[in-house]
């Protein structure tokens, strides 16, 4: 869909599902599948801390700039990679996302769609990197 049609039909009607959820408690947690990064100012428009966004291919460091004070955000790590890739291409893309999105919290590090079929030494490298540079420092 364009730009338009997001800003005119798509975003107003999802804001209002979004907003009818948190007034019930709720925590959504949109999928923002392919390339979100044109959006993220569109999206500013909910309660801080009142939705996660899982992203996919979405500029991560923009993404934490622009959302990262409203919203936790959620993934990124490509889902190719963790099943194609070696172990260290796994760690190097867990390393940038942490380093881009967990500076004063609110990043969940994960695969930017779901992974089915990820190598099993890939996963782990995975946890290894949330391990080596996802600890908070006081």
């Amino acid at each position: 869909m364009s730009d338009k049609q997001f800003e005119e039909f798509y975003w107003p009607t999802m804001r209002k599902l979004f907003l009818a959820m948190i007034d019930e408690g709720l925590v959504p947690m949109p999928f923002a599948e392919g390339k979100y990064t044109k959006r993220l100012k569109q999206i500013t428009d909910t309660p801080k801390s009142g939705v996660m966004w899982w992203f996919d291919q979405t500029d991560m460091a923009e993404a934490k700039k622009i959302i990262g004070d409203i919203c936790c955000i959620v993934g990124n790590v490509p889902t190719s990679v963790v099943m194609k890739g070696t172990v260290e291409q796994v760690k190097e893309k867990c390393r940038k996302c942490i380093e881009d999105c967990a500076p004063g919290g609110g990043y969940i590090l994960g695969g930017g769609a779901s992974i089915d079929n990820g190598k099993i030494e890939n996963l782990i490298a995975m946890m290894d990197a949330a391990k080596e540079y996802g600890v908070y420092k006081k």
